[in-house]
């Protein structure tokens, strides 16, 4: 017993110096207005009432819409993959959900460049539809671009906890269901997808998360001008040096993720 209590220690100082500390000081930061210096430290919750200023209430709302219709484009997309990968046999499984997941191996940065040399005004996409007659078309620094990026970026978080859902279902539930006289669509919403809940959860939870806290692919894709929550704190980190209100903001959104997860969580064991 004595050994593996020395196994954790490990474990708990790393914790502590990467987790424990680091959410320590934000706290601490976000409750005052001693700039990025803790002398003279003075308690207030005047970077908590910034935030509901319009201008910042409206980039967190921009925020969460976008973290909506990117978690639903995602859903849709990811568990038609996930159930259309899911009906191979298990080694071709294997190998499809490696193709899923090699594009995560790529660096995200790499990632965002390559979707302006395709969304750009004279990039690959706008000149094959020149060649069509169609014209160029803005697509770059708008919402779409935005949400293409984070869709392309962020769908393996949602494929894979659904397939893994959907690989370990039990299949006589199915066989059951066709036996009991039930449709396919029957027999997918009442046994398939309620059964695959929980990793629709967990996907829905990744997705959402990284999309309303992404602050690269807003930057490039988006503009300089185009500001999400995520955006918004790295600048008072980086470019305002406003530490206590950076602070301030990555508490709310923290606050927004626990809750998230809760409430998912809640959702996935029925409880009201």
């Amino acid at each position: 017993m004595r050994y593996f209590k020395n196994l954790v220690k490990p474990y708990i100082a790393w914790t502590a110096v990467m987790i424990v500390i680091p959410i320590f000081m934000m706290l601490l930061y976000s409750i005052t207005n001693s700039g990025n210096s803790l002398v003279n430290i003075q308690f207030t919750f005047e970077n908590f009432k910034r935030f509901t200023e319009p201008v910042y209430l409206s980039v967190f709302i921009k925020s969460i819409k976008l973290g909506l219709i990117t978690v639903v484009i995602c859903l849709v997309l990811g568990y038609a993959l996930a159930y259309i990968i899911s009906q191979f046999k298990e080694s071709t499984q294997g190998v499809l959900i490696l193709l899923v997941t090699i594009p995560m191996w790529i660096n995200m940065l790499l990632r965002t460049y390559a979707w302006i040399s395709l969304l750009s005004d004279n990039g690959i996409i706008n000149a094959f539809l020149d060649k069509l007659g169609i014209g160029p078309i803005k697509m770059m620094y708008t919402d779409f671009a935005v949400m293409i990026g984070q869709i392309c970026d962020f769908l393996p978080f949602m494929i894979i906890p659904i397939h893994t859902s959907l690989s370990k279902m039990d299949k006589s539930y199915v066989e059951a269901a066709y036996d009991l006289g039930a449709n396919p669509v029957q027999t997918f919403f009442k046994v398939v997808f309620k059964l695959s809940i929980p990793g629709v959860l967990n996907g829905i939870i990744m997705v959402f998360l990284l999309s309303i806290s992404t602050f690269v692919i807003p930057k490039l894709l988006g503009g300089g001008q185009y500001v999400l929550i995520g955006n918004l704190i790295e600048s008072q980190f980086v470019s305002v040096g406003d530490w206590n209100f950076g602070s301030a903001l990555s508490i709310v959104l923290a606050g927004i993720i626990l809750f998230a997860i809760k409430w998912m969580k809640k959702i996935d064991t029925g409880e009201n």
